[in-house]
């Protein structure tokens, strides 16, 4: 809530600092070390009443910022002063302030010419990091009078491009980006786990005071409902250190997502308010040691004792300990995954709030907690075992949504089928999918920027003595290395952003679409990563592997990403099974089986036209056609659609059983999943650039952009294009030429196309790419 209006007189006091502070607000942030130094230095501010001191300090709350009349009037102040200054002063905030402060007519002159008042307003300008072009220019411009031009351009819109890539997130993205340049988030550089973790949980705690921690729960409870917020807020994280994106998730998506999701209306009251702020820490415990994908297999079990109207969670074996629990060693509650057994029969796996810990911080009997000690990456969250024995909770912990138990011990559900049951209580978790993709996009986006800053001012290498050496990003090996990974990067954009949207619409309905396309878009956004990211490692050389250039982390956090919320390849073939059985819900009720039927009642009537484009056309028109992309990209996911249920339909015929037959097709099915997605972020991408005036030069930078991506993905599975005689030998060579022509393309933009993904130098955070 914003404040309405000024509770007093704007006066010559509040006029000196009139402009700062609205510069300060531009970007609706006043970030934690600002408005700290703020209440100290005005105590010094002996050119200020103590009334305009409490107002001052009153406009630095960041739950209730200056409304939009009191920025109004500020704006007019600031216009009447402005034009009395020369372009000479217009410069400085501080001067556009003490120019207020003299034109009001009860202004002391002695005051405002004063070098001690103009010394103090300095620092604040400052302290508030608003002494450069950026902050001047949005004043001035404001005011309709820009004091200079910035001599900095690019061939086009930088800013709309990137607000292209915010969606319709733009303010929250730039308020986090400004929080996050503050000196309290400036990255700590330490091997010592303990250092960092309490860092990570400082930070979050800070993120939870902002009102970030309850995004996507209701209004009531501190939130604003809105994942799609959360997910934006999520990916613009990762940019920082992915410790704390991954603690964040755990907390807020994870641990306090599943109470909103599993749980009813008992449960919201009794916790998110107090989870949404960090008042109450705690974990989502699924995993096991002995089954991490498989978790229906899951070996922890909750009995019901009808006596005592408790459950009772238990690890009955070795391997039933819940294993890699973000969040273990910090949580007091643990929303455990379990198998529900009443009156002696098994209902499935169902989530459970079990308390970790007293008030004190201690372990509560029958739970053991172990860490799981250092890791290759993310060591700033804290990994640990959960043991369960025979610990007893109140019948009321379940969290039942989808399933419940009365005091009896009878056990009902909304959803009949179990295996349905199963699938919407997992389907519900599908945004935490989501948001892993969206955070492993945005490492790549890091380590794209970095690589390609840095490449632009390092050279190596010269043509003769006489002329100067070559810069690294005019090598086309160097271009063929960055930029079609660069390219990739904005199609999952696309695609993760409308998959997003698609979340949100369905939420609470039929998921399977959007589980599919999660799995797949989870998948190939994580593993472009991990391969963008040691490429980009690779092409600053030496320099990339100093821990001070980022690379170290990027590369050692985003490790994991392939494997948590799914592991990718398994990912993949739950995409293949939902291809091919048409997500029909057969699939989650019979399983193989379901598959196979379909499988052969699809393969008589399945007909796919045979190349439809001419296999030696070359010319630059046709490669670059849109329509030609579209079909080479359908054909290859149909053909191998067809091909892999021929396959599966031959081996049933021989009598192999359907288990084995799905395990001897399970490359060819990853295949086809592949297959799938590239034409999913295909299809993103086209929507997207046609969004554009064909004359515009946003559309000229996407489309070459959209170009490369297309080609360069068809380039990459030539070999499958050859072998089925899509394409002739002398336009897989075209399309290479191609490429090339589109890299240089891209190369003369470069510096700007990684402007828009809106990383300032301080989140980046590279020694490599400074001055």
């Amino acid at each position: 809530m914003s404040q309405a209006k000024d509770p007093i007189k704007l006066t010559p006091g509040l006029m000196s600092v009139l402009p700062i502070f609205y510069v300060g607000w531009a970007d609706t942030v006043l970030s934690p070390s600002e408005i700290k130094w703020i209440h100290q230095k005005l105590k010094s501010f002996d050119f200020l009443s103590d009334e305009e001191k409490k107002l001052i300090i009153k406009w630095t709350d960041p739950t209730n910022p200056p409304g939009e009349e009191v920025f109004k009037e500020w704006v007019n102040s600031m216009k009447k002063a402005a034009k009395k200054m020369s372009l000479e002063k217009r410069i400085s905030l501080a001067e556009l302030g003490l120019e207020m402060a003299r034109n009001s007519t009860r202004a002391s002159e002695g005051i405002w010419q004063s070098d001690s008042t103009r010394k103090a307003l300095r620092e604040l300008e400052l302290a508030l990091g608003i002494e450069n072009e950026e902050s001047y220019s949005l004043i001035y411009n404001k005011l309709g009078d820009p004091p200079f031009r910035s001599v900095r351009r690019a061939s086009f819109s930088v800013k709309t491009i990137q607000n292209l890539l915010d969606d319709d997130y733009i303010e929250e993205r730039s308020k986090l980006r400004t929080l996050l340049k503050d000196s309290v988030f400036e990255y700590r550089y330490t091997r010592d786990k303990e250092k960092h973790r309490t860092q990570v949980l400082d930070w979050c705690k800070m993120l939870a005071r902002q009102g970030y921690g309850a995004l996507t729960y209701p209004e009531k409870y501190g939130g604003k409902n809105s994942m799609g917020k959360y997910a934006a807020i999520f990916e613009t994280l990762a940019h920082h250190d992915l410790s704390l994106v991954i603690k964040f998730g755990v907390q807020f998506g994870l641990f306090g997502g599943a109470i909103l999701h599993l749980g009813t209306i008992k449960h919201h009251d009794k916790y998110l308010e107090r989870i949404g702020t960090l008042e109450l820490a705690g974990c989502f415990a699924m995993t096991e040691t002995g089954h991490g994908s498989n978790v229906r297999g899951l070996e922890t079990t909750a009995h019901y004792d009808v006596e005592a109207e408790e459950f009772i969670i238990h690890s009955p074996t070795p391997e039933s300990n819940k294993e890699y629990i973000g969040n273990a060693l910090d949580g007091v509650l643990s929303v455990t995954f379990a198998q529900l057994i009443t009156k002696g029969v098994q209902h499935g796996v169902h989530a459970f709030i079990v308390p970790l810990r007293d008030n004190e911080g201690h372990e509560l009997p029958g739970i053991t907690i172990r860490d799981n000690g250092d890791k290759m990456g993310l060591n700033g969250v804290d990994n640990g075992k959960i043991w369960y024995d025979q610990v007893r909770i109140p019948r009321e912990n379940l969290l039942d949504k989808y399933g419940q138990v009365d005091v009896a011990g009878n056990y009902s559900s909304p959803i009949e089928n179990p295996s349905k049951r199963f699938f919407t209580m997992l389907s519900t978790l599908v945004g935490g999918r989501i948001s892993v993709g969206r955070a492993g996009l945005s490492a790549a986006k890091s380590g794209l920027a970095i690589a390609i800053k840095y490449a632009l001012k390092r050279r190596q290498f010269r043509p003769n003595p006489n002329q100067q050496e070559t810069l690294l990003m005019d090598y086309p090996t160097h271009q063929w290395r960055l930029f079609p990974k660069l390219a990739k990067v904005f199609g999952l954009d696309f695609a993760l952003t409308s998959l997003t949207k698609e979340y949100e619409v369905a939420i609470g309905k039929d998921m399977r679409i959007v589980e599919t396309k999660a799995a797949g878009l989870k998948a190939s956004a994580t593993w472009h990563a991990t391969q963008t990211l040691q490429e980009c490692r690779e092409a600053c050389g030496g320099k990339g592997y100093l821990y001070e250039n980022r690379f170290a982390d990027l590369k050692a956090d985003t490790e994991i990403f392939t494997t948590f919320e799914g592991d990718n390849t398994v990912l993949l073939q739950l995409v293949a099974k939902g291809l091919l059985s048409n997500f029909k819900q057969q699939l989650h009720d019979d399983g193989y089986k379901a598959i196979l039927r379909i499988i052969t009642s699809r393969i008589a009537t399945s007909i796919i036209d045979k190349n439809p484009i001419i296999t030696r056309k070359t010319d630059a028109a046709h490669l670059t056609d849109p329509a030609f992309h579209q079909n080479a990209f359908i054909y290859r996911e149909q053909k191998l659609l067809l091909t892999v249920s021929q396959r599966m339909q031959s081996l049933i015929k021989k009598r192999v059983n359907p288990y084995d037959a799905f395990l001897r097709s399970q490359m060819h099915m990853i295949e086809l999943a592949k297959a799938y997605v590239d034409k999913l972020i295909l299809e993103e991408y086209q929507k997207t650039v046609k969004q554009f005036d064909l004359r515009s030069a946003e559309f000229r930078i996407l489309n070459t952009l959209y170009n490369l991506y297309a080609l360069h993905t068809i380039y990459e599975n030539r070999g499958w294009y050859l072998e089925h005689d899509y394409m002739h030998g002398s336009k897989s060579k075209a399309i290479r030429r191609m490429i090339s022509k589109l890299c240089k393309d891209v190369r003369a933009d470069a510096a700007h196309i990684v402007d828009t993904f809106g990383i300032s130098d301080v989140l980046l955070g590279a020694e490599i790419i400074k001055a």
